[in-house]
Formats: structure tokens, sequence, C-alpha cells
């Protein structure tokens, strides 16, 4: 077996055959990198990977490489700059709930402490298991949804429908049904999905400059420079850079940071039909369309072929546990999940789940330190977020656009993709990702429908 060298050295190597086979059936991209790249099997091969599956299976955890010997300074940080960005604007989100729900600052930092602990439970151990990099949040979406409702009800009333919507996710990972929807998606729109995404964090990045100019030309010159020579270590030093011009900026107010540990308050669900109804079935769609479907399409779009049983699962009964506690949903993450699966985190897609495991443990102090953290991410200037996160996506963005664009069959569904979910467009509670997935989707069966009617000649014409 490699060692932890020999494997950085290989980075961009392809891996002999069996390996790379067994790579795929695990979860983990193939040796192109691409979605789909590492079943191009003969049926006969597909059948004998099976036969061996068993006992490969057994030896699955000696052929493990240890977490220490994958470890890399890139993916640690990349770990934290996903916990930064998610704790950031979402955070706000969360708080502005809070608020329109009358709690008492208590059980805030209680629902901050869940939604943390929840996140980096699920990240650290799924990352570990699967050995890719799962990286879960709590729903954005879902917390948007609590905004203009969660103030009709009880808070026992929501906590109880906080319990029903996990329960409901969880069921329908069991099924199985969402992800073999999601796999029919072609590439190509899945990429133009993450595309679209990450567009407002690019533009956010030169937006930054009426706010900020030193931090973000000084920041974007440092990338630009050290990933000449280092690009693992390109969007560490640019943090760097950003951190160090951002402080001696005056103006950051820190007399908001309470340090101390947050300990979490036990709510007794109630459960009543209009809260069911206007609570726990809105936050379990928003969430499974906004999220879960989005953050599958970026594992995807990243070359990897997550379990989304396990993981659509896992998270559900996450929320499920956490609910009593505050926590509103568990999901995997979509936007900041781009930062820790991307060339970026690690040249060797094999060695990012590090970036998860990373995720998560950042995730569980952030927890710990609920209230601080709430003080911390209101001090923080918005620029420095927005600097951080549009550096970190920079080339996951890049690639993304040019995978999109690449089959010129599904161009326009790509295109129509890429509009609709840059747009930030919601509709019925229902955010833009999912949207242009959907417009997508019907785009290239529109489009394929056209080609199969024309016959050959057709065909040929849009070839």
């Amino acid at each position: 077996m490699a060692t932890a060298e020999q494997g950085a050295e290989k980075d961009t190597d392809e891996e002999p055959g069996g390996l790379s086979e067994r790579r795929g059936l695990s979860g983990e991209p193939g040796p192109s990198g691409q979605p789909g790249s590492s079943d191009r099997r003969t049926p006969s091969d597909r059948r004998g990977s099976s036969e061996r599956r068993g006992s490969s299976d057994r030896r699955g955890l000696s052929e493990r490489r240890g977490l220490l010997a994958d470890a890399s300074l890139s993916a640690v940080l990349a770990g934290l700059i996903t916990v930064v960005v998610s704790c950031s604007g979402p955070l706000l989100v969360v708080l502005a709930a809070a608020a329109a729900g009358h709690l008492t600052d208590e059980q805030t930092a209680s629902w901050v402490w869940a939604a943390c602990v929840g996140s980096g439970v699920t990240c650290a151990v799924l990352s570990w298991w699967t050995r890719i990099p799962v990286i879960t949040a709590f729903s954005t979406p879902g917390a948007a949804v609590l905004v203009g409702s969660l103030g009709d009800y009880s808070y026992p009333e929501a906590v109880g429908a906080f319990l029903v919507s996990g329960l409901l996710m969880a069921l329908v990972g069991l099924t199985g049904v969402f992800g073999k929807v999601m796999r029919r998606v072609p590439p190509g729109i899945v990429a133009a999905m993450l595309a679209g995404v990450l567009f407002s964090f690019g533009v956010g990045l030169f937006s930054a400059l009426d706010g900020a100019p030193a931090a973000v030309l000084v920041s974007l010159a440092t990338y630009l420079a050290v990933k000449q020579r280092s690009p693992r270590y390109a969007v560490a030093w640019a943090l760097l850079v950003a951190v160090l011009v951002t402080a001696v900026v005056p103006g950051i107010d820190a007399s908001s940071v309470d340090i101390g540990l947050t300990l979490p308050v036990l709510t007794a669900p109630e459960f009543t039909g209009s809260a069911l109804v206007g609570l726990a079935v809105p936050l379990a769609v928003v969430t499974m369309a906004s999220q879960n479907a989005p953050g599958l399409a970026v594992l995807a779009a990243c070359g990897y072929r997550p379990d989304d049983r396990l993981l659509i699962t896992a998270t559900g009964l996450a929320s499920t546990a956490l609910a009593p506690l505050g926590g509103h949903a568990v999901n995997l993450a979509a936007i900041t999940a781009a930062i820790s699966t991307g060339e970026e985190a690690h040249r060797d897609p094999r060695r990012r789940y590090v970036a998860g495991v990373a995720c998560g443990v950042f995730y569980l102090l952030a927890g710990v330190c609920g209230a601080a953290l709430v003080g911390l991410f209101t001090a923080l200037p918005p620029e420095l977020i927005a600097v951080v996160a549009g550096v970190a996506l920079l080339a996951t963005f890049s690639t993304s656009l040019a995978q999109a664009v690449a089959d010129e069959k599904d161009r326009d569904a790509a295109v129509v993709t890429f509009l609709t979910t840059a747009s930030g467009v919601t509709l019925g509670g229902v955010g833009s990702a999912c949207w242009g997935l959907a417009l997508g989707l019907v785009t290239h069966l529109a489009l394929t429908a056209r080609r199969r009617r024309g016959g050959p000649r057709e065909q040929e014409n849009a070839e």
C-alpha cells in the first residue's frame, strides 16, 4: 500500500485498474475524477467486480490509509474556511428566525449549539466512514421559512415540527428514490447548477472592492502568486493575508463576543396538526429540494458517487435527535461543500475526506462556544467573509463552468440551469438551485425528444 509521501507524489497520476475500480465502488472518484468515470466497464467486468466486492470489503479497513497519513494543511484549512463561511451569513438567518419566534437567549444559544454539533458530528463521522468529503450544515432555506412562520406557534410546537420533519427526511433517504432521480441528471446540468450556486460568491469577491479594496486586491494577488508555485497552499496564504489586512483596519467591534461554554436546553415537543402542516412539511420539502439535492449534485460534480441513502438518512436522523435541543434541520451542504470537495482541498480526491473531518471538528468547537460564535460573526466585517469565500471557490467555479459547456448537445440545458441558479430566484419557498436543476432537466428532455422525432438528420445537425 502506498505511503503518505507516495500518495502525495501521485496526486495527478492514474491508479492501477483494480484499485481504481474499488475506489469507484466505494463512492470515491475513478481515475479521471469525473462523475461516472469509474463505471466505464463492460457488464462482465462489473459482474467480476461485484463477485470480488465481498472480499475487498472485508479488507477495506486494512487497505484504508490512516487519517493522520492522509492529513494535509490545505485540507484542514478548507474545513476551517467551510465553517467560517457556513457560520457567517447562514447563522444570521437562524438568529432572525429565533427572534421571530421570541426565543430566549438560552433557547437561541441552544439552537446554535444543536445546529453546529449536529453538523459537526455528521461531517466528521460520514467523511471518515465513506472516505469522501461529506459536508453537512444546518438548513439555511429552512431557517428562512421559519423567519416568516415560527412566530405563529409556541416553541414546544416548533420542536415537535422539527422532530417530524427530521423523520420525514430520514424516510425519504431510506427509500433511495431521491438519489435515483438525482443520478439521472446529466453531468453538464449538475456542473452548471454548481457554477450558478458559486456565481454569487465570485461576484461577491469583487463587489467587496467597494468596502475593502486592500483586502481583495492583496488577497487575490497572493492567491495567484502562490498558486503558480504551490497550488495546495494558495487559499491558505490568501486567507492569512486577508485576515492580516482586515485586522489593521479600525472598526471591528469585539465587545459582543461572550466567551464561555454553551449548554443546550432540552424542550419537550408538542405535536399539533397546524404545526405539522405549517412547519414540518414545508421545512422537510425545502430542505430536501434546496439543500440535499444540490448537495448530492456538488459531490457528483466533483467526481464522487455518494451513497444517497446513507447520507440523507443519517442527516435526517441527526435532525430528529437534535430537535428537542432546538436544531431545526441538518442536511447536505451545497455552496460551502464546494470549498472542501474541490482541488484546493487536495489534488488527490482520495485525501479530501480529511477536509470533511476537519470541518466536523471545527463545527463542534463552534457549537460548544455557541454564544461566543454569535458575537464573533456579528463583529467580523462582511467584506472579510466575501473575500475568503470568493478566493476559496475560484478554482471550483472555473472547473464547473468548463464542465457545464463541454458537451455541445447539453449546452443549452446547462446554460438554462446556470442562469436560473445564478438568478437567486425563490418560488414557493424553494431556492434557485432546485429550480435550476428542474428547468435544466426540462430543457434537456425537450431537446432530446425533438432530436428523436427529427431522426438521424436532426441528430447530425445537433452534433
